[in-house]
């Protein structure tokens, strides 16, 4: 059986502007590193021992027509000046052999920040449920995410990358990414 499990991992993000709307995603892609493969998405499941590498060196090791398999957060907008993000939130158990979760989060109105808390949290509070960590959701993710660092001995890590954007001044479409690119060699 051909078992495709990511070795490698990198974070990117990226936005376009075009007349259109297809394009304007070409062009995310293209900030991003990403525009000359073939894009799949997945769901989010980080797997073990999966090495997380730099956008340059991932970049670097990325072929023209290449399947590529990615969690993708994706939002566009043609409205002028309405604010747009996309962000991608991971929590990685501290033991390599275990599994983590990638969250994907893409929302009008949220800074860059509050678009990779979010979904950082996500991630976060998938992987706690799944070791048996309460973090209650009506905290603050700042406070949850000191508790966990605390009480809980960092079992795991996170982090998060966020892209955002105000949709172009002349009504031009504005696409934003974010993206885990997993690569199987």
């Amino acid at each position: 059986m051909n078992k495709q499990v990511p070795k490698r991992m990198f974070f990117t993000k990226g936005v376009g502007n075009h007349k259109n709307e297809l394009q304007s995603f070409e062009l995310a892609l293209r900030s991003a590193g990403t525009e000359i493969c073939n894009l799949v998405t997945v769901s989010s499941i980080f797997p073990p021992s999966c090495k997380i590498i730099s956008k340059e060196e991932g970049v670097q090791l990325l072929k023209p027509g290449q399947i590529t398999f990615v969690v993708m957060a994706r939002m566009c907008t043609n409205e002028p000046g309405r604010i747009l993000s996309a962000a991608i939130g991971l929590a990685q158990p501290k033991d390599k052999e275990q599994y983590g979760y990638i969250s994907e989060h893409h929302a009008f109105g949220h800074t860059q920040q509050k678009a990779a808390d979010f979904a950082e949290d996500l991630a976060a509070t998938m992987l706690a449920s799944t070791l048996g960590i309460d973090l209650d959701p009506e905290q603050a993710w700042d406070e949850r995410k000191k508790l966990y660092k605390v009480d809980h001995k960092n079992q795991f890590v996170s982090r998060s990358i966020a892209q955002t954007a105000r949709g172009h001044k002349d009504g031009l479409y504005t696409t934003v990414v974010a993206m885990a690119v997993m690569l199987l060699d």
